[in-house]
């Protein structure tokens, strides 16, 4: 197979090349990205970068630095055509849609239909992974009833989200807003042009090689902040609960799609009721990891930021056969072990 990973220097952009490089000899990876993530979140450190060398080992893959918002770029990427698109790239900040709106749409939603519109006039075989998110419900997420814990928020009523819940009528932010335009190009282009899509409703996605900002990326962000001694702000009261799914679970779902018999899909995917965890809880399993607890203040709670979000994985579970392997625990593990490993990066 040909496949073309877009974001491919990115956490799940970069696990994914991996795995279908590593998967067939055969095969051959083609990874585009624009290397932009430090300057998107104002660091002044190569942060991707990182994922841009650790790919150069393999000969199936090859690099294109490129923009998914240039028809050049993306062309070049598709060359005479490829059998998969899995579309990573993205700006994945929530504050920075709110400060950068216009940017934020030009990635998100400029970007994923022109990789649409390139893919159809060359390839329109071609097979579209899309990478969306939970922010596409918005506040709507905020209706189900909650019950409040000691360290946690916990649903009342339900296991988790379906694709059910709405997406419509409800505060979204403008980062939920722009994936939300992404997702319903990529169902489009499978209705009217009968292309074979698969979006993923993506809950806290984490692995080896996550490079997190305080306002991307929490899991990693916290991690890093604990071993280096950084000041870490909760916005909220840190009750709130995500289910967390460990990258490689996340690539073995798209590889099942792929060489499944389904048409086109739609699916939440994370780590489900069974991984969850509150941002409380997690400063507590650092600590017993590392004896170390950083400085937290507490800041208002930001727009739209859900305080529960659990994925129902039901229908994933039973048209794929799939299922989250990696607990919670051992997730935290991997990551705080290879940020250890790599600590010139973040200290």
């Amino acid at each position: 197979m040909r496949i073309l990973v877009t974001g491919g220097a990115g956490l799940v952009g970069s696990h994914s090349a991996e795995f279908f490089a590593l998967s067939n000899p055969k095969n051959k990876v083609i990874v585009l990205d624009n290397l932009m993530r430090s300057r998107i979140f104002g660091y002044d450190k190569a942060s991707v970068e990182y994922n841009w060398n650790y790919l150069k080992k393999y000969k199936n893959i090859e690099r294109i630095k490129g923009d998914v918002r240039d028809d050049k770029d993306v062309t070049r990427a598709i060359g005479r055509g490829v059998d998969v698109v899995i579309h990573t790239a993205g700006q994945p900040g929530v504050p920075s849609s709110v400060r950068k709106p216009l940017e934020d749409f030009s990635i998100n939603a400029y970007g994923t239909l022109n990789v649409l519109e390139a893919a159809r006039k060359k390839s329109k075989d071609t097979i579209i992974i899309y990478c969306s998110t939970n922010k596409v419900y918005g506040e709507n997420v905020d209706k189900i009833p909650l019950q409040e814990l000691e360290k946690r928020y916990t649903f009342k009523d339900v296991v988790g989200v379906s694709e059910q819940m709405c997406t419509d009528l409800t505060g979204h932010t403008p980062y939920g807003v722009s994936k939300l335009v992404g997702d319903l190009y990529v169902q489009e282009y499978s209705y009217i042009y009968k292309m074979r899509t698969g979006v993923f409703r993506m809950s806290c996605t984490t692995g080896t090689r996550q490079f997190g900002f305080e306002d991307q990326g929490w899991v990693a962000w916290f991690i890093i902040a604990t071993l280096f001694g950084k000041p870490i702000t909760i916005y909220g009261n840190g009750k709130q609960v995500r289910d967390m799914l460990y990258v490689d679970d996340l690539t073995e779902a798209f590889n099942l799609f792929i060489n499944s018999s389904s048409e086109s899909g739609l699916f939440n995917i994370g780590g489900g009721p069974d991984n969850t965890i509150s941002l409380l809880e997690f400063l507590d399993e650092l600590e017993s990891l590392t004896g170390k607890r950083p400085k937290v203040k507490f800041a208002d709670w930001r727009p739209s930021d859900q305080k529960v979000y659990i994925s129902d994985t039901s229908k994933l579970e039973k048209t794929l056969h799939w299922k989250a392997k990696t607990s919670v625990k051992e997730g935290i593990k991997k990551l705080l072990d290879w940020v250890k490993e790599n600590k010139t990066y973040f200290s």
